[in-house]
């Protein structure tokens, strides 16, 4: 398999852990977001992912973008260890947990919309910044209230072993601090992903890791 991400890559980052997971080797292929005008807007990438967004996974002649049917592929092809609850109820509670960080959070401060709002609408650093906080800690509340208010979450989001929503919430926490989020409001989160972090997964998928990592 190859992968073709960036290292600060949220969505990337959330395969990375699922490939750590389940095991799957794979070569990292970096598809840099701010070189060369963004290199997943050359020609050559788009041929691969007419989106022009990482990451894209190619198994064989099969290339896949969008993170989440990523790892549902990964999960159906590689199903042990599963990442997805093996009653409805469960995997329907992952899900959700899940989508809510990546439908809800991530498109809103994902880099393409930031530099649109810098750069074609003139809104400054600042205000940028703020548009950012804004939206990830409006969706991490209600990620929290999702977690705290429930006797399914355990060490993970669901139980005592990670799985899909933890590997869409550590990436999402980590750009959190990157932008200078409170995160005192979630105390839940901040818990888990402290334990995700225990783990050779979590920490081999972390963004200064990577072959393409940059301070």
């Amino acid at each position: 398999m190859k992968l073709y991400g960036y290292f600060r890559s949220s969505a990337a980052y959330r395969v990375r852990i699922a490939l750590n997971l389940k095991n799957i080797a794979y070569e990292s292929v970096s598809v840099h977001l701010l070189k060369d005008g963004g290199q997943q807007n050359s020609e050559s990438y788009k041929a691969l992912n007419p989106t022009g967004l990482v990451p894209t996974l190619v198994d064989g002649d099969l290339a896949i973008g969008q993170s989440m049917a990523i790892l549902e592929y990964l999960e159906e092809t590689r199903p042990e260890p599963a990442l997805l609850p093996p009653d409805a109820q469960g995997r329907a509670r992952v899900r959700a947990i899940a989508q809510t960080i990546a439908c809800d959070i991530h498109p809103l401060n994902n880099l393409r919309v930031l530099k649109y709002l810098k750069h074609t609408l003139g809104v400054d650093e600042a205000a940028k910044d703020a548009w950012y906080r804004h939206w990830v800690e409006t969706g991490l509340a209600s990620v929290e209230a999702m977690l705290s208010r429930s006797d399914r979450t355990g060490r993970f989001c669901h139980g005592d072993q990670p799985g899909l929503a933890d590997l869409c919430l550590v990436p999402q926490l980590f750009n959190a601090r990157r932008f200078n989020c409170d995160e005192n409001a979630f105390p839940t989160i901040v818990r888990i992903d402290a334990a995700c972090a225990e783990l050779e997964a979590f920490q081999k998928a972390a963004p200064d890791r990577q072959p393409d990592a940059e301070a």
